[in-house]
């Protein structure tokens, strides 16, 4: 009898470690149809895709070769110095942008047939988040691929991966805060009108145009609790050397950064209402 309940009970425990480890496997399956699904939608939308890259290379131009043309800043010519910048706002604008498709997923009933399938609602918000880190990845690419080839930039194997592992570093971030808010709010013209409110002080406080050493006291405090001030400066110090608060900092704040908006976007699609 001893023998007969401890094989039943090592059957039971194999039947529960087969099941989770089905439950794991489906979950992973379903992360990565969601994930599937934005990229087609990306890839489809050719217009969406130009003007992604094509509005940063005329900010580059704008102020890069016009404005900048006979400015230098640490030692770097202007269109250097601010090419990490508008790296970053091109990671921002996409990835914040991003949650509008979780508005119109909406209005089109397709977030409903996810979120009622045999899964937990994180596995949408993980399949969107990673859809939006894989857009940025390309763009970002394609973005330094230009800067090398019209610009100048330094881009080399070793400092392009460092760049775009700093870009989706602080995508994680932006694209989760994106997403947080598309959940929280059920009409486009409500998300642009909120997005404006977010994104453009966060680029204009960041250090993206313009060195922020001298900056006034009251704007150095909007700086320092600005996660996209350390995005950028990461970005610029793996690319170009040039810190500002350090590599060490840099991560750490983005990974805070990251890890809040991960944990609120994922509760927001937990709340989300199906009515």
């Amino acid at each position: 009898m001893p023998f007969a309940t401890n094989l039943q009970k090592m059957t039971r425990s194999s039947s529960g470690l087969r099941t989770a480890k089905g439950l794991l496997m489906s979950a992973y399956e379903a992360v990565l149809a969601v994930w599937w699904r934005e990229f087609i939608v990306y890839t489809r939308e050719k217009e969406r895709a130009v003007s992604s890259v094509v509005t940063p290379l005329i900010w580059l131009l704008a102020f890069g070769a016009g404005l900048g043309a006979s400015i230098s800043v640490a030692g770097l010519n202007y269109q250097e110095f601010i090419f990490p910048g508008i790296l970053a706002m091109n990671v921002l604008f996409t990835s914040m942008f991003y949650g509008m498709y979780v508005v119109w997923d909406k209005k089109l009933d397709v977030l409903k047939e996810i979120l009622i399938a045999p899964q937990p609602r994180w596995v949408a918000f993980m399949g969107k988040c990673l859809g939006g880190l894989s857009i940025c990845a390309v763009q970002a690419s394609i973005l330094m691929l230009a800067g090398w080839l019209f610009m100048g930039i330094p881009v080399t194997p070793s400092n392009y991966l460092y760049t775009l592992a700093g870009a989706l570093l602080f995508g994680i971030g932006s694209s989760s805060l994106g997403l947080f808010i598309g959940a929280k709010l059920n009409s486009p013209d409500s998300f642009s009108l909120v997005m404006s409110f977010v994104m453009w002080p966060l680029f204009l406080t960041s250090g993206a145009l313009y060195p922020i050493e001298h900056l006034p006291s009251y704007l150095q405090v909007l700086v320092h609790v600005n996660p996209m001030a350390y995005g950028v400066d990461l970005m610029r110090g793996a690319l170009l050397g040039a810190w500002t608060f350090g590599p060490m900092l840099d991560v750490g704040v983005l990974l805070l950064f990251g890890a809040l908006f991960f944990w609120l976007g994922k509760e927001a699609f937990e709340r989300i209402s199906l009515g």
